[in-house]
């Protein structure tokens, strides 16, 4: 049967050939479009909103969408597997993260205040805080890939456009469930420590890697069968693919994981800013109000002339309690 898919993949061509996927369009536009409308309705009402925002989430976030299904990504994720490993990766943690640091939840909030504290008390419920426990937010994220790769839901994909779509979201929604709870930057259900978040962020990062090397240990060929019937002329022998795939998911999903510490421990920063700021606000609280009572007391046991004077000095120097005491 002869090959009837994309020509050979070559640098210029992975720069320049594109494919429209209009159901990922349609989502993007809507996306990005409530996201600016939403923006600048938060901004004429005075509200700050960051201009880093905007670029986690239109640029970092749904660009990484588009890259993963119309770039050559696009095109060739049903000719090669590591094609296929690339948009797995960009799918399940790098549109998720940077879709979550946008702080989606929080400009829904800000923007639709009704609708809004029902979005809320749906987040505080005890239903979100179960599905949101990390090591089920943990589980889901790893345990999707698997299922994909090894299930015939891989080929599945290749055969139906809506399955096709379907696949999209399936492995974007747990990344953005596991990003939106552990970084924090929108409220949550429950309020997971940093140093949790790290534990959790190993665990995934591991899971990565055992992903990666089961598919590269795996000694049958994953969509054997739809590769074969392809037919593929040029590029590496189907083994060959399969572990540049494995090696893919492995490596990049790893290397992803980077941003996402960086983000965590950012947030660590100035969590303990926050209260390092708070407890030294609550020390000067207490020294003034031992210090007024101080005067108060100084003022009935003396004159006010000597409370003055004793903000001048140590203050049991003329604290009248220990200067009325026999050689004081």
């Amino acid at each position: 049967m002869p090959y009837h898919g994309p020509p050979e993949l070559t640098l210029t061509g992975a720069l320049t050939r594109w494919t429209l996927d209009p159901w990922v369009l349609a989502l993007v536009l809507v996306l990005g479009g409530g996201y600016l409308a939403a923006t600048r309705r938060v901004r004429r009402e005075g509200q700050a909103w960051p201009v880093a925002r905007p670029i986690w989430f239109l640029g970092l976030g749904l660009g990484p969408l588009v890259l993963a299904t119309m770039s050559w990504i696009g095109v060739y994720q049903s000719v090669l597997f590591y094609a296929r490993a690339a948009q797995t990766v960009l799918l399940v943690l790098v549109v998720p993260l940077f879709l979550a640091l946008g702080r989606p939840i929080t400009l829904v909030i800000a923007t639709f205040p009704g609708p809004g504290k029902r979005v809320e008390a749906a987040i505080r419920s005890r239903l979100a805080k179960v599905l949101t426990f990390p090591a089920i937010t943990t589980f889901a994220l790893v345990i999707v890939p698997f299922v994909m790769y090894f299930s015939p839901w891989y080929t599945t994909a290749f055969h139906s456009t809506a399955v096709r779509e379907l696949t999209y979201l399936v492995l974007m929604t747990p990344g953005f469930a596991f990003f939106w709870t552990l970084l924090r930057v929108d409220p949550v259900p429950k309020a997971y420590s940093y140093a949790v978040s790290m534990w959790i962020t190993a665990a995934e990062v591991i899971g990565d890697a055992v992903l990666g090397l089961a598919i590269i240990a795996d000694s049958a060929l994953i969509g054997g069968a739809w590769y074969h019937a392809l037919a593929r002329p040029w590029g590496p022998n189907l083994r060959t693919d399969q572990v540049i795939g494995g090696g893919v998911l492995w490596v990049l999903g790893d290397v992803v994981g980077l941003p996402f510490l960086a983000a965590q421990l950012i947030q660590l920063m100035r969590e303990d800013e926050s209260e390092a700021a708070k407890i030294d606000a609550e020390l000067d609280a207490r020294e003034t109000i031992e210090a007024v009572t101080e005067s108060v007391a100084g003022e009935v046991d003396g004159t006010p002339g000597e409370a003055t004077a004793a903000s001048d000095g140590l203050w049991w120097e003329t604290d009248p309690r220990f200067s009325r005491r026999p050689g004081g």
